[in-house]
C-alpha cells in the first residue's frame, strides 16, 4: 500500500491557479480510477482555496507512473498543458501524507487558522470517494484518521475556538465597511446553494441578516431556502434584488460571473453602500465592480490578509497533537505491510492441518473421537501461529519486514513478495482473525 497526494493551495500557488486546477475536480478520480493505470483509489479534496489529491498506488515502483496518469487526467478537465498541472501540483510521500492532511483537517493550514469549515470538507472528501466507489480501506483509514485528529485538537486545544472562519472573518469586515457594529437588518443576496452556501447563510441569520434572497444558476435556489430560511430569487427577480441589497456574497464559482455593467444601471445617487464579498474560487463578480461608487470588493486574498493570527502557544500545541496522530498512523500502516505474509503463512498452516485431518477422518470416520482430535488439532494450530503473528505485527512496525519475509522463505518455503494489502486479502485474514480491523465497518462508523 503506498499512499501519495498531489498539492495545490493558497500557501503555494496564487488562486486563480488553484481555482483553474479545480474546474474539473468532480470527474478526475472516477476518470483515473476507471483508466487502465496504476492508480487504485482516489479521494479529491477541493475548498475555496485548495486544491488536494490523495492516491493509492499498486506500488514504491508505480507512483510515477500513478501521478503522471493523475495529471493527465487534470490536465484534460481543465485544459491546462500537463506541464502547468504538473508543476502545479506538489507531491507527497510516505510520512509527509498523513502529516499535511490531517494539518489541514485542524485549520492549521487554512487561509483562516483554526477554521471549523475544514474538518466537515475533509470528511464529505471521503463520503463522495466512496459513494463514487473510488475510495480503498488504506484511503479511508487516511481520512478518517484525520476526522479524529481534528476533533482531537479542537477538543485539546483553543484552535477553532473562537469560531473563526473565512466566511465569519469576511462578514466582520464587511461589517467594518457598513460602518455599522452588526448586519442586523441588512439585505443580502447569496449567490450558491453549496455546503459553502449553506455555512454562509447560517453565518447571516446568525449576525441578524434575517433578509436574504438567494440566487442559483443550478435552480436549486428553492430547495435551498425551504430548509435554510430566506427568499429564492429567479433571473427576473434578482436584479431587483440586486438594487436593494447591501450585501453580495458569492459562493457558488459557477461560469457566469456579475459584472459592473450589471450592477451600474441599478445604482443611484441614493443607493445603500454596498459590499460584495467573493468566496468562489472561480469568481462569481468580476474585478471591475470594485471601480464602481459606494461599491467594495472583498476576495478571499483579503480575507486571508485580514485573518486574525491565533497565539503561537495554541498552533504548537496542536502542531504537536497533529505530529503525534501522523506519526501514530504511520505505525500503524507499517503494522499492516506484513498482513498479506500472515495471510500466506496460516493458509500454507491451515492447508497442512486440513490433509491431516482428513487422512484421520479416513481412517477413523466421521466419529466423537475424530471430532475431539479435530478440535484439539485446531486449537494447537491457532496457539503456534499465535506468536508468528504478533512477531511480523512488531517487525512490520519496526520497519524490518524484510526479516519476517526472509523467515518464511527459509523455515517454510514461502516466497511472498512485499506488497500491498488489498481488500481481498484483508478479508481473508479478518476470516481467519477476527481481531484485525475492519476498513469496510471503520467507514461506516
Amino acid at each position: 500500500m503506498v499512499l501519495f497526494s498531489l498539492v495545490a493551495s493558497h500557501s503555494n500557488l496564487d488562486l486563480e491557479t488553484v481555482a483553474r486546477l479545480s474546474a474539473g475536480a468532480a470527474g478526475v478520480s472516477a476518470d483515473v480510477v476507471a483508466g487502465d493505470n496504476d492508480v487504485v483509489g482516489m479521494v479529491t479534496l477541493a475548498t475555496c482555496n485548495r486544491y488536494e489529491l490523495y492516491a493509492q498506488a499498486r506500488t514504491v515502483d508505480d507512483v510515477e507512473s500513478a501521478r503522471a496518469s493523475i495529471v493527465a487526467a487534470v490536465s484534460a478537465r481543465t485544459g491546462l498543458t500537463e506541464p502547468q498541472v504538473s508543476n502545479a501540483l506538489a507531491t507527497q510521500q510516505g510520512p509527509a501524507v498523513p502529516r499535511h492532511l490531517f494539518a489541514v483537517s485542524t485549520g492549521l493550514e487554512s487561509a483562516v487558522v483554526g477554521e471549523r469549515e475544514i474538518a466537515g470538507q475533509v470528511r464529505r472528501a471521503l463520503s463522495s470517494a466512496q459513494e463514487a466507489g473510488v475510495s480503498t480501506p488504506a484511503l479511508v483509514r487516511l481520512f478518517q484518521a484525520a476526522s479524529k485528529t481534528a476533533k482531537d485538537v479542537g477538543a485539546q486545544t483553543a484552535l477553532g475556538r473562537r469560531g473563526m472562519s473565512i466566511v465569519s472573518v469576511a462578514l466582520d469586515l464587511a461589517a467594518e465597511l457598513q460602518d455599522a457594529p452588526s448586519l442586523a437588518g441588512k439585505t443580502a443576496v447569496l449567490f450558491g446553494t453549496g455546503a459553502y452556501a449553506g455555512a454562509a447563510m447560517a453565518q447571516l441569520v446568525q449576525r441578524g441578516c434575517t433578509d436574504v434572497r438567494v440566487h442559483s444558476g443550478s435552480g436549486r435556489a428553492e430547495t435551498f431556502v425551504a430548509s435554510r430560511g430566506g427568499t429564492a430569487l429567479s433571473e427576473e427577480t434578482l436584479p431587483e434584488a440586486l438594487a436593494a441589497a447591501q450585501l453580495l456574497l458569492g459562493c457558488s464559482g459557477s461560469d457566469g460571473q456579475v459584472a459592473a455593467a450589471d450592477i451600474a444601471p441599478l445604482r443611484h445617487a441614493g443607493s445603500p453602500q454596498l459590499t460584495v464579498i467573493d468566496l468562489a474560487l472561480t469568481h462569481d463578480f468580476a474585478a471591475d465592480i470594485a471601480d464602481l461608487p459606494g461599491v467594495d470588493l472583498l476576495t478571499l486574498e483579503t480575507v486571508r490578509q485580514a485573518a486574525p493570527a491565533e497565539q503561537s502557544a495554541t498552533l504548537v500545541e496542536a502542531a504537536t497533537l497533529v505530529a503525534d496522530a501522523a506519526a501514530n498512523f504511520e505505525q500503524a500502516q507499517n503494522a499492516r505491510s506484513l498482513d498479506h505474509a500472515i495471510v500466506a503463512l496460516r493458509r500454507h498452516t491451515m492447508a497442512v492441518l486440513d490433509d491431516e485431518i482428513a487422512k484421520v477422518r479416513q481412517q477413523h470416520g466421521c466419529t466423537a473421537a475424530t471430532e475431539e482430535v479435530e478440535f484439539a488439532m485446531r486449537r494447537m494450530v491457532k496457539q503456534l501461529l499465535h506468536v508468528p503473528t504478533v512477531r511480523a505485527k512488531e517487525l512490520a512496525a519496526a520497519g524490518d519486514a524484510e526479516s519476517y519475509l526472509a523467515a518464511l522463505d527459509a523455515l517454510y518455503g514461502l516466497k511472498v513478495e512485499p506488497a500491498a494489502l488489498g481488500a481481498a486479502a484483508e478479508s481473508r485474514l479478518r476470516a481467519m482473525d477476527p481481531a484485525v480491523p475492519d476498513a469496510g465497518r471503520e467507514a461506516t462508523a
